[in-house]
């Protein structure tokens, strides 16, 4: 098996425990429209999802790839199984009220006497790019099929990585940390924070030595200086001023598979309050990552985080992670296992996390985060970067 990509027989194993999953919900099939999944099972990976695509998987016999008829005619290019059979509709069906992508897709599933073999069919309600439109052209398509929520079946088969997949998960993180290196490096006094974000997207894609570079799931995000209470911003043209703080949450992408890292760089000396914030942080964030072993659960991952910060009076009400891999615009996370109280799932030998510790203040605030996969003797780290409050000269 080579790092440029899966081989048949992994996803073969793939196909067969999602096979497995869909026995135990009684599922006759299963309709796949989330990107990452499609690629998981097959290979297939182009910017192509902005259109209606499926993988149809019926519980026994041959699996179908349907598309826009101009991808179609490429998927052999990435997709390692189902290409040769692809179905692909014709352009008169793009964006258009009349009429939509799904009908057509319908209409030829139908032609392989899909109706009759399949009663009960899962659907994948809550994947980013299967709209309603989707869901009522595929119900008006096939009144004989019970339509099922798969509540993300083929997301919770993708939650224990294979060896594979650590090995590019781990390609990944070495992306992700020379990405966070030359944001930290190119941090100074009156740079703007576009010119911060060309650095990290250019080494995003640019890759390092043995593992090129991927679009990420989710672009760069810069939260500066009064701004760095809030998760989740992007960049602006504002420069950087000496005094300031900047939390940079990034990912290193290879071949869909993403790492997830963030860092908090201190242009000059930090605060008192943002001094003490990182290091009850940083403490917190080293006891759950030498609580991620097999046979705990998620909730005592976050117990162990929790502990240390209430011994600094300190809250954090957002999750502490969630499970990754596969990524596709607009998330890398997998929408199974969250790290947080109540989460009562047991971890298992590599399951992959973003363990991300993100405290937003009022008026500052602090991140660090790991990927990190779950090992016997506490968190297998795929990242490589100083996991403290970072100073930088003014």
């Amino acid at each position: 098996m080579t790092t440029a990509q899966v081989n048949v027989d992994e996803l073969d194993r793939r196909l067969a425990a999602v096979r497995e999953a869909m026995r135990l919900r009684e599922l006759d099939a299963l309709v796949v429209s989330d990107p990452a999944n499609m690629f998981y099972l097959t290979g297939y990976n182009a910017w192509s999802f902005y259109t209606p695509q499926i993988f149809y998987v019926p519980l026994d016999g041959e699996p179908v790839l349907a598309m826009r008829e101009m991808d179609a005619l490429g998927a052999h290019r990435t997709a390692l199984r189902y290409a040769d059979s692809v179905l692909g509709y014709p352009e008169t069906y793009v964006h258009r009220p009349d009429t939509h992508p799904m009908e057509w897709i319908a209409e030829r599933l139908r032609d392989r006497g899909e109706a009759g073999r399949a009663r009960r069919v899962g659907f994948e309600g809550d994947a980013h790019y299967f709209s309603v439109r989707s869901y009522l052209a595929l119900r008006d398509g096939f009144p004989e099929w019970e339509l099922v929520e798969s509540r993300e079946l083929v997301n919770w088969v993708r939650l224990i990585k294979s060896e594979f997949e650590i090995g590019q998960m781990r390609r990944a993180g070495r992306v992700a940390s020379e990405a966070m290196r030359r944001a930290v490096a190119a941090i100074e006094t009156g740079k703007p924070l576009n010119e911060l974000a060309a650095e990290v997207l250019a080494a995003q894609a640019r890759g390092v030595d043995g593992a090129d570079g991927d679009y990420p799931a989710i672009v760069p995000m810069f939260m500066y200086g009064e701004g760095a209470d809030t998760p989740h911003l992007t960049w602006t043209a504002e420069r950087m001023a000496a005094g300031e703080a900047v939390s940079i949450e990034l990912t290193g992408v290879h071949r869909r598979y993403h790492a997830p890292l963030a860092r908090t760089v201190s242009l000059g000396a930090p605060s008192r309050e943002l001094d003490r914030l990182a290091g009850a942080t940083v403490e917190g964030l080293d006891a759950a990552l030498d609580a991620l072993r097999p046979g705990n659960t998620s909730a005592e991952v976050h117990a162990a985080f929790d502990r240390v910060l209430r011994r600094y009076g300190l809250e954090k009400k957002s999750r502490l992670g969630y499970s990754i891999g596969v990524g596709f615009p607009p998330d890398w996370g997998e929408r199974t296992v969250s790290i947080r109280a109540g989460d009562d799932t047991v971890l298992e030998e590599n399951m992959t996390f973003h363990l991300i510790a993100g405290m937003w203040m009022t008026g500052y605030g602090f991140e660090a985060s790991e990927s990190a996969r779950v090992a016997a003797g506490g968190a297998d780290v795929f990242t490589d970067a100083p996991r403290r409050l970072i100073i930088q000269e003014a």
